[in-house]
């Protein structure tokens, strides 16, 4: 029929109708394909020649996966209303319903990933054949993007299944496993890829009276809806306070789901679908689906593909890894490394040290065996992978040679010593300092356009983000070679530019310096954590001080005033915390305790030495006055990294603050952060703060003139000085 959609009838006449967007990886629901299957439904209905349908994807191993989110970033910046945006979705949903009731059997013939408003699609389907694969994935995603399903998906779901099962799918947005999507009853039956087609295809001529259960006259929802159905209690009344707290109400999609399941399960279908529209009209045009939606996946996904790759040079691939210094971040990179296939040197100054880097794949390895996860003949080829080893002739045949050695630049030029001549002149050097200017650990290697910083993040195997660290002198050659490899990680690479500290461990130790400084000033230990974990934090500023432990702060500081750093790196406020910490001997948990207490036989709890310490103020802040301060500094650091050059793109600045670090998902990050609250709102209270607390929160005179201007960080491309 189109490029689109091609619909082919045969002799029993049952159309096939197969969907392939053009130009597309995946299908998604654009403008185009929404009104071409308008017009398909028609014929679908009208065309007496046709007896009924099957719709499967012209895409291998892909059904559909949504809608595009691109166009829906957009129309908060546009200025759409609430109204406008409930009305989209409402026409994309009736053509849905017009399919479910166009008197004639349609069956879905799933024949790959069908998500969001692909399942919403299938739902709509009286007859759902999914193929039997285990990479596939059936779901509603759409509360991780902040929004809700908008094409029937709230009402579809809890007539299918029942309130009390749809509910957790709805909420939590699982992708569900074939064999999962079955025992869930999401699909009617499984099939080979061979007979998908058919399956459907007998299913229709089997069943020219289908129609939907909820059209029947005396449908009723499995289980019961309303306040008198037997699971309300807990559907609706735990269920309500268990996402109030694990959300703090900083992401109103969950409760706008529970909102809208619970009143349009209890009305007729039609008039449902328009109260989910209205719900996904007002998510849809806010700012934290907005910032999801833009930091989550429209921008991580162009990190994850390359977007920053120099493009003139010639695609590589590691084969061969050194990895020097075999302690919990060498051992992680190694493990991460092993996994995606890549033969690994893990070399340390003793094999004691090395085999202990070693079994730390073993470990991981072993419990994933234990969950199923793998096969043991699996992992036993995976830790073949490892060679641990204190020969650094081993290196001879490596692409690439990653330093995980102490934060220290004289045990860190000891090591590179010992490895200058052995890597080819291709081959890339590559260190894990997460504080050390590379440019200046580059002069002690005799290719320094070899020399790159790649830094992990701890705990390696959990933690998605790496950043890319550029000295002044390093390759485009070297940078794309370096990209190349994250991505073998399946690792999301940011680029920074040189400078003490970089981009995350600048934002992060503003995070925890403003607790300690909080703390000093008399403010309540409990509010300020509180305050945090309120505001998005999953940890609190002084919680992951104790686990990032208070020698390794004292260390930095040092070296900092070692190598006479310019005033705005030497963090002062946090001084006086730090050093009456460590003289005590309260270094955190590795001792045993910092500001918090970790007893051997229970919980952790605040140390309440610290009150003694830090006299409490009488008048106490507001929780908001500390969640902002905690939220605004953070983000007024990474504007700093933005005018100092360090950070060229605020999508790589958002991304890192999220992923790196933990910043609050629904800002979108710190310079989306900035834009959600107002650039000129956001600096006028920072103006506050530093008259309040100290210079640390005054605005740059570069800063103040976009906040004149009105420029946000996302409204053009922000051109440093």
């Amino acid at each position: 029929m189109t490029e689109t959609i091609i619909l082919e009838v045969d002799a029993d006449g049952v159309a096939l109708i197969t969907i392939d967007v053009l130009g597309r990886e995946f299908n998604a629901f654009v403008p185009e394909l929404l009104e071409q299957l308008r017009v398909v439904v028609h014929r679908i209905s009208t065309d007496s020649i046709i007896k009924g349908a099957v719709i499967t994807s012209g895409k291998v191993g892909s059904f559909i996966v949504g809608a595009d989110l691109t166009d829906i970033v957009q129309w908060h910046d546009k200025g759409m209303t609430a109204q406008a945006a409930a009305q989209r979705a409402a026409s994309g949903a009736q053509v849905f319903r017009q399919l479910e009731l166009c008197g004639k059997p349609v069956a879905a013939a799933i024949n790959g990933l069908a998500l969001g408003g692909g399942y919403e699609f299938c739902l709509a389907c009286h007859y759902r054949v999914l193929v039997d694969d285990d990479a596939v994935r059936i779901g509603l995603p759409d509360v991780q993007l902040g929004l809700l399903p908008s094409a029937g998906g709230t009402q579809r779901l809890p007539r299918l299944i029942g309130i009390e099962r749809a509910l957790p799918l709805l909420l939590s947005g699982q992708h569900l496993s074939a064999r999962e999507a079955l025992a869930y009853q999401l699909v009617d039956t499984l099939a080979p890829a061979d007979k998908l087609v058919e399956t459907a295809r007998q299913w229709v001529l089997t069943h020219p009276d289908a129609h939907q259960p909820w059209d029947s006259t005396g449908f009723r929802i499995p289980g019961g809806a309303g306040a008198m159905a037997n699971h309300s209690v807990t559907s609706f009344g735990t269920g309500l306070a268990s996402v109030r707290q694990a959300s703090q109400d900083n992401y109103p999609a969950p409760l706008a789901i529970l909102s809208c399941v619970y009143e349009g399960t209890q009305l007729p279908f039609d008039l449902a679908l328009k109260i989910e529209a209205k719900y996904f009209g007002s998510l849809a045009c806010g700012v934290v689906a907005r910032n999801l939606m833009r930091t989550m996946f429209i921008n991580k996904g162009a990190a994850d593909k390359l977007v920053r790759r120099p493009q003139d040079v010639e695609k590589r691939q590691v084969t061969r890894l050194g990895v020097l210094g075999a302690g919990l971040m060498g051992a992680g990179i190694a493990h991460v490394a092993a996994l995606a296939g890549i033969n690994v040197v893990l070399l340390d100054s003793t094999i004691e040290q090395a085999n202990k880097g070693w079994s730390y794949s073993k470990k991981i390895l072993d419990k994933s065996v234990l969950a199923g996860r793998i096969s043991a003949q699996q992992a036993e080829v995976i830790l073949a992978r490892i060679l641990a080893t204190t020969d650094f002739s081993q290196l001879a045949e490596s692409q690439l040679i990653v330093e995980a050695v102490f934060e220290d630049r004289a045990i860190k030029s000891s090591v590179m010593e010992k490895v200058a001549g052995i890597l080819s002149s291709e081959g890339v050097f590559a260190s894990n300092t997460s504080t050390l200017p590379i440019t200046g650990l580059a002069q002690q290697w005799s290719q320094p356009q070899q020399f790159i910083g790649l830094h992990f993040f701890s705990p390696v195997e959990r933690m998605p983000l790496v950043e890319v660290i550029i000295g002044q002198q390093t390759s485009q050659a070297t940078i794309a070679a370096a990209l190349d490899f994250v991505a073998q990680l399946k690792k999301t690479p940011i680029i920074v530019h040189d400078s003490p500290s970089f981009y995350t461990s600048r934002i992060f130790c503003s995070y925890i310096d403003e607790g300690m400084a909080m703390l000093a000033e008399g403010i309540q230990p409990a509010l300020i954590e509180n305050a945090a974990r309120s505001a998005g934090f999953a940890v609190g500023p002084l919680a992951v001080t104790d686990e990032v432990s208070i020698d390794l702060q004292k260390r930095i500081l040092d070296q900092s005033q070692a190598d006479q750093l310019p005033e705005k790196f030497q963090r002062r406020h946090a001084h006086e915390v730090i050093n009456r910490f460590y003289q005590l001997g309260r270094l955190g948990r590795k001792t045993g305790g910092g500001f918090y207490d970790f007893p051997v036989d229970g919980k952790k709890r605040l140390w309440s030495g610290l009150s003694e310490l830090y006299p409490l103020k009488q008048l106490q802040p507001e929780l908001s006055e500390v969640q902002h301060r905690l939220l605004y500094l953070q983000a007024l650091e990474a504007a700093r990294c933005m005018e100092e050059g360090v950070i060229n793109d605020a999508a790589d600045a958002d991304l890192g603050a999220v992923l790196g670090l933990g910043y609050p998902a629904w800002t979108g990050g710190t310079l989306s952060l900035i834009d959600s609250v107002g650039i000129r709102l956001f600096v006028a209270r920072c103006e506050h703060f530093a008259n309040q607390y100290g210079e640390r929160y005054r605005p740059s005179a570069w800063l103040r003139a976009r906040a004149e201007h009105g420029e946000q960080f996302y409204s053009k491309a922000s051109v440093h000085p």
